[in-house]
């Protein structure tokens, strides 16, 4: 069975030469998603809470347009700009896993695209 292309217009156009997420066979790697409104193109970046959860938002609209959902989730990774925001990100992701969460990095980086703060990627698994 060949790769399946991914996309929903309920999450951000890719802004490079990716795919918003690939099934391959019963498995999806959906690329890093920033917190870009998928109507409006604007940043979701008031405070890092907000951003989060604009993240978040954007990987379930993949998710759920491919028939998976967080609780398919089964690794993700979290790209931040300081590891001082740690704490908070953290707690906004948790309301999304809130049982048997997936395997997970956290790692800080110096820059990110259009300079957002927090990047996530995950992998499902039907």
């Amino acid at each position: 069975m060949p790769n399946q292309i991914i996309f929903t217009p309920e999450a951000p156009a890719p802004i490079g030469p990716y795919s918003q997420a690939v099934l391959a066979g019963s498995t999806l790697y959906i690329s890093g998603q920033i917190a870009l409104d998928a109507d409006t193109g604007e940043l979701v970046n008031e405070n890092i809470t907000e951003e989060t959860h604009a993240v978040m938002k954007n990987l379930e609209a993949v998710l759920r347009s491919a028939g998976f959902a967080f609780s398919d989730v089964v690794k993700c990774t979290i790209f931040i700009r300081d590891m001082g925001q740690f704490g908070t990100i953290n707690e906004a992701y948790g309301q999304y896993f809130k049982s048997n969460p997936p395997a997970r990095e956290t790692v800080e980086v110096s820059k990110l695209p259009k300079n957002v703060n927090v990047e996530i990627s995950c992998i499902a698994v039907k």
